[in-house]
């Protein structure tokens, strides 16, 4: 087979910068300036617009190839219980929504925008997901009728789980999302915010190294290793 084409021959920056670039602009909530004047104060002169350049460009990219890794590392492993939800996201002032699955460990394992939130849309979403990551042993969801008529055509109907506070782990995953949204100043398009949504999903699962539940220590390697995993990334 032959090799795949390096990414980056076209770009005189090194893939170490780009890499950098990327990792500051979707991980944390920065706008496109704000990561041009952090890389000024470190020596490396950029535009913002290369900043816009490089997330849409290596993004998807970046996140495609986290994904295949995460996937290999976990197989033979079965998420047993999924949380499914909505938010609303303004769209050019068009209410959208953004759809999400969340594993019991609050991996985020699919990103999904529509329109509406009524059956089709629900029916769409969890096809998409079931047929990425196979059938969980539980899937809790809050009280929209959209989940029960979509998993009773799925034929899961008994799966479902609802509960007042069952589902928080899902409703906590929208908080990065959130500030990084602000930091935008929010979506023009419904493309760019799929694009963002996807890409940025991927990165916090890289990164989200439960902090709140292992001591310093513990944390400090698994941060270095996220971070030297990330440096290889599309090598």
């Amino acid at each position: 087979m032959s090799k795949a084409a390096n990414p980056f021959r076209y770009f005189n920056s090194s893939p170490e910068v780009i890499r950098l670039v990327v990792m500051m602009y979707v991980r944390f909530p920065l706008s496109l300036r704000n990561v041009e004047d952090l890389l000024f104060e470190r020596g490396i002169d950029i535009c913002h617009e290369t900043v816009r350049h490089w997330w849409n460009r290596f993004g998807p990219l970046f996140a495609g190839d986290i994904r295949r890794r995460r996937v290999s590392r976990m197989r033979g492993f079965r998420h047993w219980r999924w949380h499914l939800d909505e938010m609303y996201v303004k769209l050019n002032g068009e209410m959208v929504y953004l759809w999400r699955a969340v594993d019991q460990e609050g991996e985020i394992l699919e990103s999904y925008i529509t329109k509406t939130r009524d059956k089709e849309a629900a029916l769409r979403f969890m096809k998409k997901t079931l047929r990425r990551h196979g059938s969980p042993e539980a899937i809790t969801t809050d009280g929209l009728r959209s989940y029960r008529a979509a998993m009773n055509e799925l034929g899961n109907g008994g799966k479902q789980e609802v509960g007042r506070w069952a589902n928080n782990r899902v409703e906590n995953s929208h908080l990065s999302f959130r500030r990084r949204e602000r930091a935008m100043l929010r979506f023009r398009r419904m493309k760019s915010l799929q694009k963002f949504a996807s890409v940025h999903a991927n990165v916090h699962n890289h990164f989200n190294l439960e902090r709140h539940l292992i001591n310093r220590e513990i944390f400090k390697e698994r941060r270095s290793a996220a971070l030297a995993e990330w440096q290889k990334v599309m090598a």
